[in-house]
């Protein structure tokens, strides 16, 4: 029989989690606080004074076709970093599970993109892909393919995607790696004797039971295309070219720290948040209805 442990009074627990409680305070819900406040209003360039709007922002921003566009290119972006770095997690995971001579050395070496920070993540990519001294541009250009992401909207697309997907696979390859050699080898071993093939016993055992894995990944990964690709995309196109690679959180930044728009800024953060929100919400409510524990 378990004790339970019971505090006599309401101090102690309270001391307990004060700390979490500050950190909330001061690094989410004051600067939360402060963006829906500064969303009302229409402050000057100097911010010398402010102008109430109530909701004007928001219905400038809803009629504005760049930000629809900008809820596009986060879609196709989210999505693909997301598909793609969990679907390659899995692949190496699955080989280095697997591997027998050589596995600590092989898993390190996929382990150590994650350390890469995502702004120096892509200062390397676009050096490799830069049409005058990129390496990879030099031999696409051997095969008669003209590289330049600076005009090439799709182009530049595709490189915040590899770029952002390359710093993201070592997290997923992580998280699956530890799930596969959690599953007892003796269910993979029955299946195996019963003449199930590898795919058919990776389908129907190994799959299901890292569902609930695959569920936390896909929640953390859509947060981090949507936050943490910041300074991949900042530091190879700027939202370029034509915008074409501007995501929500990207245009933030250009409209409150480019643009001098604090109120439009601040009402495109609150947007930011209440979607993050109901995403991760649709997730929980919908797809954790298939994962097994």
């Amino acid at each position: 029989m378990k004790n339970r442990v019971i505090f006599k009074g309401l101090w102690f627990p309270l001391l307990l989690v004060a700390p979490q409680l500050i950190i909330s305070l001061v690094f989410f819900f004051y600067p939360s606080g402060q963006a829906i406040w500064n969303s009302l209003f229409l402050p000057d360039p100097f911010g010398l004074k402010t102008e109430f709007v109530g909701i004007d922002n928001f219905t400038f921003l809803l009629g504005d076709s760049y930000y629809r566009s900008s809820f596009f290119t986060t879609a196709i972006f989210s999505i693909s970093v997301s598909v793609f770095s969990m679907g390659l997690g899995l692949y190496l995971a699955v080989l280095a599970d697997r591997l027998i001579k050589g596995a600590g050395a092989y898993q390190t070496l996929l382990i150590w993109p994650y350390a890469v920070a995502p702004a120096v993540a892509g200062i390397l990519w676009m050096f490799m892909f830069n049409g005058r001294i990129g390496l990879v541009s030099w031999y696409l250009g051997l095969l008669g393919y003209d590289w330049n992401h600076a005009l090439n909207s799709g182009e530049a697309m595709s490189l915040v995607v590899v770029a952002s997907t390359w710093g993201r696979v070592s997290y997923n390859f992580l998280f699956f790696l530890a799930g596969l050699q959690s599953i007892p080898k003796s269910i993979i071993e029955a299946a195996a004797i019963d003449g199930a093939s590898f795919w058919k016993r990776f389908r129907t055992i190994v799959f299901p039971l890292l569902s609930p894995i695959s569920f936390f990944l896909l929640v953390v990964n859509i947060v981090y295309a949507f936050f943490e690709t910041f300074g991949v995309i900042d530091t190879i196109t700027r939202g370029g070219p034509e915008q074409s690679t501007t995501t929500l959180v990207y245009k933030v930044y250009a409209d409150g720290f480019v643009g001098q728009d604090l109120g439009s800024s601040a009402a495109q953060s609150v947007i930011l948040l209440v979607l993050v929100g109901l995403l991760t919400i649709i997730q929980f409510k919908y797809i954790e209805k298939k994962v097994h524990y």
